[in-house]
């Protein structure tokens, strides 16, 4: 029998159906996987009596022929996601030793469609980094390696062990959160299908909050297709959830026919940035390419306001920080600093989150208490709420011209080391989410695609943005796009 760690969802569904394969045996597989697999440190959490519980229901539930898309497919769940009973501290040592008494909605949909659950991943902490080296478990590694180069790479970030995990077929799918770019820079880093859905599509409800207006649950898989069954699954409405919208879920999967004749697919200006890499410039040419041939329109437009994308994120995103984070003190749940004799409760406040909170963490702390600050908060905050309404108009402005959606490049390079960045200038790193935030601060979908090696062989990404709640023709043009580049690579197993 054929590898089944190397199945897709979608194969690995037809094999259950079939009858060729058990979900315990698709299981165990995988848990043998992941134990071979520390180097690449993507799971923080193994749950495998948990997996091959939930691999027998599977079994019992296909065999009586009324089984979801999802029942029986082993996937990973990344750490920012609260699961009962098992550890969920977003990578933080603030939350150590936290084991919700409760499920989040996104988890418990999965569960519910009868996917197995073989661990918690990896992740930056609190979901705050383009590299997962701001984790309390350490870095996550990219199975990826530059030619015969044997220096660890950065899988992206904050979804770091999701993508590691799903490149290296550890899970045949994972969850992540994308708040800035982190399903879509990482899937880019590691050649893996990554969608963030438009914001309200997926419940937040019981996932670690970053940035609240910013945050939206999603799936990283291998392939279109994959990301199409798994997002299904994903959304819906969650009445515990006021940002959650009550919208029918449609059949993704049907709607994956690979016609785009006719579609208009922008090209914006304002993406070429200065000294882009020549390899980033052609892939992104070359996908241009591949859309036309298939029989999209191509057109060039504008998006005015991006260059104050990343000045307003980071504003927008550190301010809801550093209000959401004010609920880690020590007091009800996760880490408390040992107190000094005469220490008070402002003192266990100051020791527990100087102890609890990572640098990153305390960095955007900092600057988000500052910007919401009395004297700043119109200069910074308010400027910045209204630079993001801005940035939304470019983008309503566009779709009303007839645009279907958007290409661009997905990340600015090719995955880069571990530790070669994290001494540089952070604003070095913040860089990373050039072409991914906009996004996010409009709210709408964004999928990143494989569509090419550089030339140390490794996989570069290309984005395409459609317009809100638009999934399906979001991911039936990716489909077009990833028929066209074909992208099969995989990494050489090393770990």
């Amino acid at each position: 029998m054929t590898d089944l760690t190397k199945l897709t969802l979608a194969g690995a569904r037809d094999k259950l159906r079939s009858g060729d394969v058990s979900s315990v045996e698709l299981t165990e597989t995988f848990l043998t996987a992941i134990d071979k697999a520390d180097a690449l440190n993507a799971f923080a959490h193994k749950t495998p009596e948990l997996a091959l519980e939930r691999a027998k229901a599977a079994d019992v539930r296909i065999k009586q022929g009324d089984a979801p898309d999802m029942c029986g497919l082993p996937i990973g769940i990344k750490d920012l996601f609260c699961t009962k009973g098992v550890p969920s501290q977003a990578a933080s040592r603030i939350l150590e030793g936290f084991k919700p008494e409760y499920e989040s909605t996104v988890s418990q949909k999965l569960e519910d469609a009868g996917a197995v659950m073989l661990g918690k991943l990896n992740m930056d902490e609190f979901a705050m980094g383009s590299s997962n080296e701001t984790s309390v478990y350490g870095n996550a590694v990219n199975p990826w390696r530059r030619g015969n180069d044997d220096a660890q790479l950065t899988p992206g970030g904050s979804s770091g062990g999701s993508a590691s995990a799903v490149a290296a077929d550890l899970c045949l799918a994972a969850t992540g959160t994308d708040t800035g770019g982190s399903i879509r820079q990482p899937a880019a880093f590691t050649g893996i299908t990554g969608i963030k859905p438009t914001y309200g599509r997926c419940s937040r409800w019981g996932v670690v909050a970053f940035a609240s207006s910013l945050d939206q649950a999603g799936p990283m898989a291998k392939d279109v297709r994959d990301a199409a069954i798994m997002l299904e699954a994903m959304c819906g409405h969650d009445a515990k959830d006021s940002t959650s919208v009550d919208l029918a879920v449609p059949n993704f999967e049907a709607m994956l026919t690979g016609d785009i004749r006719g579609k208009k697919i922008g090209i914006p200006a304002e993406y070429r940035m200065d000294g882009m890499p020549a390899e980033i410039e052609k892939l992104w040419a070359d996908g241009t390419e591949m859309l036309k041939a298939a029989g999209a329109e191509i057109v060039d437009i504008s998006l005015p306001h991006t260059k104050y994308a990343l000045p307003a994120y980071y504003v927008i995103a550190p301010a809801e920080a550093s209000s959401n984070l004010a609920r880690y003190d020590g007091v009800r749940y996760g880490h408390r600093a040992t107190l000094g004799a005469g220490d008070g409760i402002t003192e266990m406040y100051e020791k527990t989150r100087a102890e609890g909170f990572g640098h990153e963490v305390q960095r955007r702390v900092m600057v988000g208490t500052y910007v919401l600050s009395a004297g700043f908060y119109d200069a910074y905050y308010n400027r910045a709420r209204r630079v993001r309404t801005l940035i939304k108009q470019d983008f309503e402005t566009v779709f009303a011209q007839g645009i279907d959606a958007i290409l661009t490049p997905a990340t600015p390079s090719a995955a880069f080391g571990l530790g070669e960045m994290t001494d540089a200038d952070p604003i070095q790193m913040y860089l990373n989410d050039v072409f991914t935030v906009t996004v996010n601060l409009a709210g709408l979908p964004g999928i990143s695609v494989p569509t090419g090696l550089d030339s140390q062989g490794l996989p570069l990404g290309l984005q395409l943005i459609g317009r809100p709640w638009e999934e399906g023709d979001l991911l039936n043009t990716a489909y077009a796009l990833e028929e066209a580049a074909g992208f099969v690579a995989k990494p050489a197993q090393w770990w």
